[in-house]
């Protein structure tokens, strides 16, 4: 492979005009299919398999159109103190409310909560729905505007006026200036470690390229595809974050060969055919964490793990062509000012001086034993919190209090109960039964005897008279544990209730699929990891020859990624340090979190263990004893391992000054991913494991070795063919006792 490799950045270092206009070409080409191509219909979060998607089925079904999604707003009204929203004065500013926004342009329904029995018992608060007939973000500006001025005239009137629903909920940012900001220290940590201004903006430039090719392509596929909005989020982000990581390490590679004397073509070969195979096994391992999350069983997630994997695949193709090609523009101008301005004098200095990385690889492979038991330890620590790990949607209840729709459902829950927020949707399907509505009583009575029932809705038939649906108020809020046992209890329950109304039912309704939900992608979770990582040790071992890097590699990864979900679970569900990033509401911690997780961050683990590790191998093959091999690993590698993830954290990070709670998770534990599988498993855990295996680390058995295809990762049959000119009087770096 790494001859291969070797040919492909020669050429595209010598036809750099042609690679250069073919990739603009692609750019040009996909970008002019996706501005044709139609927006695909919503199909909405389905979850095939569980009971509430079925429950929702049969309810498409039986009652046709009564499943409509369009834009709702829940209009909550708060009587000032002392008063009743029954009060003449507050009575005639609702319904003159209500009225007003009966006659939007796009208004289908709008109900009267003095009719509808929309007030609670103590008269300070009632509700009033208005339904849409567009979705959300197909309401127009006039739509809005119109229902939020008849909202201001209720509020002159004296009323406390509060809006939940989704029509006017305002869209929640990916981190604002906050992620500007990241990206800005990204481009300064680049700027630091190259000490080149082409250098620095060379990754963020092809990275942005590989970008806008994976998000037009995306748009241009998404009507074949049935590809939402949303498809492209994980694609963003990860092509973003691949594509500086990989440019990262070939320019690296590329400065280090011209220091050694090679020429600027051939430095570009030599990078491409060592760093760049190690980014095609990187990437690999990436695509296979993202294709992998079709395991959970979510059409939606597995749509974003092709598209993200997509994204990254992308990504390595740049990394290949594009990114010698523009060094072939500019083949001194990567390189820092010092090099360009006395070369010979340079690498000389580089030969003699031994960096931050390998004086810290020194003092680990003399002490490993501490620095593995104070790693694992101390990650073990981290990992705890996720014992108390519980799953759901957070909601409005988790947005902060300057919020509308936070105190639409503060006020709603003290008016009318913790479990109003979060209703139970219950189809009977009575079609079989000699008589429905009798069957139908019978379902609803025993619900209602359910320890936890606040109350059960009468029930409304189809046209057909066989089928009905019940509405069950729990006593609890939708996020509480109390709620999910009450789902489940009455679940438990089903077969005899089935069997006296001689009718059968089953539970639905926003509350239940999030409990369904975060309860299968629990269940996912074991299988995922064993797919992703069973295959990426598969890969580990084509690249590294050796069955035990591979296993610590992996042991590592589950290190980092459990005390990363243990740390979301201290701050986001047990409250500690929330206010330091500005979170107002503790609770479950989103279903999709574990898996979002454990892709994503598999996948740069795996970049920073090839990228670290390869080297050392390289040093290894080349007559390096193991823990000078360790050490020469970290003199070439640390710094750019470093800056990749100080890069990666900066970016993640800025989704932590999102309004969102949901967007503060992600990129909290994101940041906090890659500090602890960088910093501590690649940085400390794996080298103090490799000296203390010493030759048993590379070791693999004959057999094996025999069956396994030479991909000649490192560039074992390229250093040979391709000797720089280093002179000979520089002193070697000295060698560790052994």
């Amino acid at each position: 492979m790494a001859t291969v490799l070797y040919h492909l950045g020669r050429v595209s270092f010598r036809w750099r005009w042609f690679v250069a206009v073919l990739w603009i070409g692609v750019l040009g080409a996909v970008g002019f299919a996706s501005s044709k191509a139609s927006t695909p219909a919503d199909e909405g979060f389905t979850m095939p398999g569980i009971e509430s998607q079925k429950a929702f089925d049969l309810l498409e079904q039986r009652f046709p159109g009564a499943a409509a999604d369009g834009a709702s707003a829940r209009i909550v009204f708060i009587a000032p103190n002392g008063e009743k929203v029954t009060a003449a004065g507050n009575r005639k500013a609702i319904e003159t409310l209500v009225e007003s926004a009966a006659d939007g342009s796009q208004v289908s329904s709008a109900v009267d909560p003095f009719r509808a029995g929309a007030v609670s018992k103590d008269g300070t608060t009632a509700y009033a729905t208005v339904s849409f007939e567009a979705r959300a973000d197909g309401l127009t500006d006039a739509s809005k505007k119109h229902l939020e001025s008849a909202i201001d005239v209720a509020r002159d009137a004296g009323l406390r006026v509060e809006v939940g629903g989704d029509a006017l909920a305002t869209q929640p940012s990916a981190g604002g200036p906050a992620e500007v900001i990241g990206i800005a220290i990204a481009a300064v940590v680049l700027l630091i470690t190259f000490g080149s201004m082409a250098a620095a903006g060379l990754p963020l430039l092809t990275a942005v390229i590989g970008v806008g090719i994976s998000m037009t392509g995306i748009l241009a596929l998404s009507k074949a595809f049935s590809l939402s909005e949303n498809t492209g989020t994980l694609a963003t982000m990860l092509g973003l974050a691949c594509g500086i990581d990989y440019a990262l390490f070939v320019v690296s590679r590329y400065r280090e060969e011209r220091a050694k004397g090679h020429e600027p073509r051939e430095a570009a070969g030599l990078a491409v055919g060592t760093a760049g195979s190690a980014v095609v096994f990187a990437g690999l391992t990436v695509v296979i964490a993202l294709a992998g999350l079709w395991v959970v069983g979510i059409p939606m997630l597995t749509k974003m793990g092709l598209a993200a994997a997509g994204a990254v695949a992308v990504s390595v193709l740049i990394c290949l062509t594009l990114v010698p090609a523009l060094l072939g523009f500019w083949p001194n101008a990567v390189l820092s000012r010092g090099a360009r301005r006395d070369s010979e004098r340079h690498r000389r200095k580089q030969l003699r001086t031994e960096n931050g990385g390998s004086r810290w690889a020194r003092i680990v492979v003399r002490h490993p034993l501490p620095v593995l038991l104070l790693g694992v330890v101390g990650l073990g620590a981290m990992a705890t919190p996720v014992l108390d790990l519980q799953l759901g949607m957070p909601g409005d209840e988790a947005k902060a209090t300057s919020t509308t729709e936070r105190r639409a459902y503060d006020a709603l829950a003290a008016g009318f109960g913790p479990g109003f927020n979060g209703p139970l949707t219950v189809v009977v399907d009575a079609k079989g039964a000699p008589d429905a509505k009798t069957a139908v009583a019978t379902v609803a009575e025993d619900i209602a005897a359910t320890p936890g029932v606040v109350a059960v809705s009468p029930a409304r038939f189809n046209r057909a008279g066989d089928t009905a649906v019940l509405t069950v108020t729990p006593s609890t809020a939708p996020t509480d544990e109390r709620t999910k046992d009450l789902v489940q209890t009455i679940r438990d329950e089903r077969a005899g209730i089935e069997a006296t109304a001689d009718a059968s039912f089953e539970v639905t309704g926003k509350t239940a699929l999030d409990i369904d939900v975060a309860q299968k992608v629990q269940d996912s979770l074991i299988p995922y990891l064993a797919v992703v990582v069973g295959l990426a040790i598969v890969l580990l071992l084509l690249v590294f020859r050796s069955l035990l890097v591979p296993v610590k590699a992996a042991f590592g990864f589950l290190l980092s990624v459990l005390a990363a979900l243990g740390a979301v679970v201290a701050v986001f569900q047990q409250g500690h340090g929330a206010g330091l990033l500005g979170v107002e509401t503790t609770g479950p911690i989103m279903s999709m979190m574990p898996i979002f997780l454990v892709g994503i961050v598999f996948g740069l683990a795996m970049d920073y263990e090839v990228f670290l590790v390869s080297r050392m191998r390289e040093a290894y093959v080349h007559g390096d004893e193991p823990k000078q091999a360790i050490v020469s690993g970290f003199r070439h590698s640390a710094r750019v391992v470093v800056a990749a993830a100080l890069i990666m954290m900066a970016v993640f990070s800025g989704f932590i000054g999102a309004g969102e709670s949901m967007i503060k998770m992600i990129g909290f534990g994101l940041a906090v991913a890659v500090l602890f599988d960088a910093f501590v498993v690649r940085m400390a855990i794996v080298p103090a494991v490799l000296a203390l295996l010493g030759h048993r680390a590379w070791a693999l058995p004959r057999w094996l070795d025999r069956l396994l295809p030479d991909i000649d990762v490192e560039g074992e049959k390229l250093t040979g063919r391709h000797t720089a000119a280093v002179p000979a009087a520089v002193p070697e770096e000295p060698a560790l006792s052994r």
